[in-house]
């Protein structure tokens, strides 16, 4: 009997540990990258401040922050194939009219929850009143910035690239320079006119030598525009050409085919490189976000200074991103938005440790194909668009800044003037490169607006690099529901159509194929066909991951 008992507890056991282990292996198959990247955000945020207290040399902080580095360069690696690739081989496969309509929502809804985001921003830097509580210093470095003007006509430049091998590198900037106008002083001829000064000499401070310092006037300085370049990818400009070969390269119908083909392999590759990288991202994550912790100022200090305004932006943050966009997503899908946000936690963390919504856009694309199975014919227009244009958190974040700073100034501003800061700040940051601190460049657009100072953007440079990570978290989050939500409009338009029937027509000339569904999380390549819905006959092999 005992014996009996002694086998019933040890098959109980078994089969409770191998039910455990089966949990385990099931959970860490689904959620073990995820899990790892949390573990590694709060490692670094805990190995950055306890670091912090050896006061390492700028050599030492910058062979520490190496692998963090290393993480930044494969994300930037892989941003220019990523764009080229899926716009071209995602629009080139659409419908004319289905893109056309495609492209009218997303703009608007893009440019429809930009402004909810500088409308909430600007009720929470007027109630909480965060500049009353901030101090300017007695001092500040003034700095040449350009005018909203140069800017504006920069980012129409940038959208037209002169160069397109040069736009993968560099964009348009103007640059600023002095000039130098002396009205001129009489001179006599045969004398200078100098003052004479006795300072200690170095080598015995007690005896005194003449110093002759010639008197000049205080001289006239201007500033001239000129074309420069700064070394920043033109996003912008390889959005709008890779769309606009797109779109081509679909009405081309079977001449436009290799290309296509090219293009599709190309995004399977870049997919595949991605599925590699991200089990790195862990490790440079933990030294990415510790090497920027080790750099900041006396957190104590920053804290006391601008400490509500962080609070004020982070809150409208939190509201925009967690509580507006997925009520919209629910109004309109039907569905559950935290499940849509639970598929990209990765996207959202490897935005927090790079603060960078373009750098994040192959994990964010992975993101939605694998885990919420949104059609990848929409993610590729929707996600690369997004990144270049939707700039929710950077938009919020540039209207608190500006009324912020007209606090600091004890400014009054009246409604037109508020007015015109959501306007310019929407505006504004449609032009904000996915790179990191980008939106302290347009920011001078929404300042000279209203009459601000420019040079008081130092007064919120201490606290930037945090709140940057915080509203590109925000970006992401909305390109993706935005992602999820023309997904959910257009379904119908992209729906396969049944091949009219008509008997005239050879129709075992172009055999019906039928595409198998694909669990999200296989990672299985198989080659489908797609045919073009608007021509007769025009195969393209898609590479679905």
């Amino acid at each position: 009997m005992w014996e009996w008992v002694r086998r019933a507890l040890l098959n109980s056991l078994s089969s409770s540990c191998l039910r455990v282990w089966q949990w385990v292996r099931a959970f860490w198959w689904k959620n073990g990258l995820l899990t790892l990247s949390m573990l590694s955000v709060a490692t670094g945020c805990l190995l950055g401040f306890l670091l912090r207290a050896l006061e390492l040399s700028e050599l030492e902080k910058q062979y520490f922050s190496f692998p963090g580095e290393l993480l930044m360069r494969m994300l930037k690696m892989l941003i220019l194939p990523l764009i080229t690739s899926s716009l071209m081989s995602g629009l080139a496969t659409m419908d004319s009219k289905a893109c056309g309509k495609m492209g009218v929502i997303t703009i608007t809804y893009y440019l429809w929850t930009t402004f909810m985001a500088v409308t909430i921003g600007i009720i929470l830097v007027v109630s909480i009143h965060p500049g009353a509580a901030a101090q300017k210093d007695d001092y500040s470095v003034g700095k040449v910035v350009l005018s909203s003007a140069d800017a504006l006509l920069d980012l129409i430049r940038n959208m037209f690239p002169s160069n397109l091998i040069e736009a993968s590198f560099q964009q348009y900037r103007t640059v600023l320079v002095p000039v130098v106008k002396s009205p001129g002083f009489p001179k006599i001829p045969g004398k200078s006119l100098s003052f004479i000064y006795f300072a200690p000499d170095d080598a015995n401070p007690a005896i005194h030598r003449p110093v002759f310092l010639e008197l000049t006037p205080s001289p006239e300085m201007s500033y001239r525009t000129l074309p420069g370049t700064s070394n920043e990818m033109n996003v912008l400009g390889i959005v709008i050409f890779s769309a606009t070969i797109g779109l081509l390269l679909g009405r081309m119908g079977e001449r436009g085919t290799p290309l296509v083909n090219v293009c599709q392999c190309l995004n399977e590759a870049v997919m595949k490189i991605v599925s590699m990288a991200v089990w790195y991202f862990p490790f440079g994550i933990v030294f990415l976000i510790a090497g920027k912790i080790l750099e900041m100022e006396d957190p104590s200090v920053i804290g006391q200074k601008l400490g509500l305004y962080a609070i004020t932006v982070v809150s409208g943050l939190v509201i925009h991103g967690l509580v507006l966009l997925p009520l919209l997503f629910l109004l309109i899908t039907k569905k559950n938005p935290f499940a849509f946000i639970q598929g990209i936690l990765q996207a959202l963390l490897i935005a927090l440790a790079t603060s960078s919504s373009s750098a994040t856009l192959p994990i964010t694309l992975k993101c939605l194909l694998e885990n919420n199975g949104i059609d990848r014919r929409v993610a590729r227009f929707v996600l690369p668009v997004g990144a270049t244009i939707n700039m929710d958190g950077t938009a919020l974040y540039e209207a608190v800044a500006a009324i912020f700073i007209a606090q600091v100034n004890e400014y009054d501003l009246d409604l037109g003037q508020i007015i015109t800061i959501s306007i310019t700040a929407t505006a504004a940051s449609i032009g904000a490169a996915g790179i990191p601190q980008s939106g302290l460049v347009t920011m001078v657009i929404v300042l000279t607006s209203v009459g601000l100072p420019t040079d008081d953007i130092t007064l919120i440079i201490a606290v930037d690099w945090a709140l940057d990570r915080f509203r590109t978290m925000t970006n992401v989050l909305g390109d993706a529901l935005a992602a999820g939500i023309i997904a959910h409009v257009c379904e119908k338009d992209f729906a396969p159509k049944p091949p009219p029937q008509d008997p005239a027509s050879n129709t075992a000339k172009f055999p019906s194929v039928e595409t198998p569904h694909l669990h999200p999380k296989d990672n299985v390549i198989e080659m489908i066909e797609e045919t073009l819905l608007d021509q007769t006959g025009v195969h393209y092999n898609i590479c679905q991951v």
